[in-house]
């Protein structure tokens, strides 16, 4: 019998809303407010990045947050899949895309969001099965033009484009045939996180959540 492709799992996650919060977190205590603000406003799969210290433990607190599915982003290395397996994700996410990483999450039962941004690297992540793409720096490599002309010589990949998304370009994104959802910061509201403005954010998330019908 033919194992899932954990891109299939990638694919399934970008398929749940048309947006995906990228999280930077610097006090752990926000960790659930925030996760439980997003989920409630309809944004379900959250990415952490890893770039802080409290990252894993924000994991670890959001993961149990009811209805929300959350993933590491930042993912650079074997140490870090591990780490992030640990800290209780259930997908990675990367800027960037290596057979190492590959290897790492595929032995660690850890799908993988890996990044692109150029139509061969794309190749090459397809060449391991991977269809689900993320799209990284979105803006700088070409933004919704780029995504745009590879829909008709690569019919088959899918893209979720993150780096300088925001409410203002995002539908252009998403009226594509070939982008199933976005990355963003921008449901976090600015410094609504350090006020704790939890409903600021819900609300912000629920806008999101009705970009694409």
């Amino acid at each position: 019998m033919t194992a899932v492709h954990p891109s299939k799992f990638t694919r399934e996650l970008c398929n749940l809303a048309p947006v995906i919060p990228v999280i930077i977190i610097n006090r752990v205590e926000d960790a659930v407010p925030l996760a439980e603000a997003l989920v409630a406003g309809g944004l379900p799969v959250l990415e952490v990045t890893l770039r802080t210290p409290v990252a894993l433990d924000a994991i670890k607190a959001m993961s149990k947050v009811q209805g929300g599915v959350v993933g590491a982003g930042t993912v650079l290395s074997a140490a870090d899949v591990a780490a992030a397996k640990s800290a209780g994700a259930e997908f990675a996410v990367s800027p960037g895309c290596t057979d190492a990483l590959i290897d790492a999450c595929e032995a660690a039962e850890l799908p993988l969001l890996p990044g692109v941004s150029s139509a061969g690297e794309a190749m090459r992540a397809l060449e391991r099965g991977y269809d689900m793409l993320k799209f990284f720096p979105a803006e700088q490599a070409g933004g919704a033009p780029f995504l745009k002309a590879l829909s008709s010589p690569l019919p088959q990949i899918s893209f979720c484009p993150t780096g300088g998304v925001s409410p203002s370009n995002a539908i252009d994104y998403l009226k594509l045939p070939n982008v199933l959802c976005v990355g963003g910061s921008w449901v976090l509201g600015g410094d609504a996180v350090e006020k704790g403005d939890w409903a600021a954010i819900e609300e912000l998330a629920r806008l999101a959540s009705r970009l694409k019908a």
